[in-house]
């Protein structure tokens, strides 16, 4: 490879989100091209570490930052900057992208900054205030990428942008998230979950946190139950609002058709036994939950937020919904209770995700992108001062 890259990807945490996971990707696949791959970590929450699989030459880093804005942490980054002296640096996130920049500014070293996007609405008033100070840093960035089009022409709209703006889909590996299990198997895990042949099992894999909207699900299983249809449901983690939907349950009187798994490493055995996959959030870009559960086969229904509409084709791959329409949402399970109907819709989603959404294509876009950017600067770095303004970043 003449000119490898040397990007260091940083993140809030390590902890089991979907931008980890995908800079945690990118990180991997990179190396395995033969790019020296670094990677940094401001809050010492590592749940996702074990899965970095770095080669000679690359690193992983925690800031250990301790609050919001740790200056300690931040001259520790730029001394980081300087020791590695990376090509590019990829943030996730606003969070990241103000960390790196400030680090950049520390270290006085001249290296492009691309920030990754990864949400569309900002839920609380802190999180629309900062923003007001993350816009700062986005416009400084040489670079922001955008995970789905409509996220993409939201922010725009919002003057939320760098000097380049792409947008890239999500991918996932469609042989890593492939279900090879037996029949068997899947008997058995359901026994051990408590679900029986006879059940309906709709699935959730997501944090447990206000936004995914989880107790809305225990309302449409308690609406289906209802309506005489066997349904249960699995949710493939835990976080704070676990005791929030327990509660629900026992409201509702469903306590014992809701089955919490805990944080689960691999959640692919768990999808496997669901016979459909839900989405319910109040707010997504462009879920990686919902593409793995596609490529394994299921039929996904979810809210009508963010790139869904751009992932799903309704009726065909699965649902949409309108977000927060609980009687809509339970509609929609409903259909999918149907044997037949649910195998068509999950052959149509993994046909879909391998076409569309693969993992290959996302990090080529990546890889193309970094490259044209590392190549930019480099030739700014030779010309004249007054004649860099010419190549299109900063």
């Amino acid at each position: 490879m003449l000119n490898p890259l040397r990007p260091l990807f940083v993140t809030g945490s390590l902890c089991h989100g979907g931008a980890e996971r995908h800079a945690i990707t990118l990180v991997n696949r990179l190396t395995e091209r033969g790019h020296e791959c670094h990677a940094v970590y401001i809050k010492n929450d590592a749940g996702q570490i074990d899965r970095l699989r770095l080669r000679d030459g690359g690193s992983v880093h925690c800031l250990d930052a301790v609050r919001y804005f740790d200056r300690r942490a931040l001259a520790d980054f730029a001394a980081h900057i300087v020791r590695i002296r990376p090509s590019v640096i990829v943030a996730a996130n606003p969070y990241a992208l103000m960390y790196s920049w400030l680090a950049l500014r520390l270290s006085r070293l001249r290296v492009p900054l691309v920030v990754t996007y990864h949400s569309t609405r900002l839920l609380g008033v802190k999180e629309q205030l900062q923003m007001v100070l993350y816009r700062l840093f986005f416009w400084a960035a040489d670079c922001s990428v955008f995970v789905c089009e409509k996220q993409r022409r939201h922010w725009l709209r919002r003057t939320v942008f760098s000097g380049r703006n792409e947008m890239i889909y999500n991918g996932v590996d469609t042989e890593e998230f492939c279900d090879r299990s037996s029949p068997e198997e899947r008997t058995r895990l359901r026994g051990a979950l408590g679900f029986s042949s006879a059940d309906y099992v709709i699935g959730i894999s997501a944090r447990l946190r206000p936004e995914k909207n989880h107790v809305q699900l225990v309302d449409a299983v308690a609406m289906l139950r209802g309506m005489g249809i066997p349904a249960r449901l699995l949710m493939i983690g835990d976080g704070d609002s676990r005791e929030v939907i327990e509660s629900r349950a026992r409201e509702l009187k469903v306590e014992h058709d809701v089955v919490i798994t805990g944080l689960k490493q691999d959640v692919r055995p768990y999808v496997a036994v669901c016979d459909a996959m839900v989405l319910c959030s109040h707010t997504e870009a462009f879920s990686l939950a919902a593409i793995e559960a596609m490529a394994m086969g299921k039929p996904f229904v979810h809210s009508d937020v963010g790139g869904a509409a751009e992932m799903i084709r309704h009726g065909e791959d699965g649902f949409l919904f309108p977000a927060g329409d609980t009687g809509a949402l339970a509609d929609r399970l409903a259909r999918l209770a149907d044997q037949m109907e649910r195998e068509r819709m999950g052959s149509n989603a993994r046909a879909r995700v391998k076409a569309l959404f693969s993992e290959k294509t996302m990090v080529d876009r990546y890889e193309k992108m970094l490259l044209e950017i590392q190549s930019i600067v480099a030739a700014q770095e030779r010309q004249p001062l007054h004649n860099r303004s010419e190549t299109g970043l900063r």
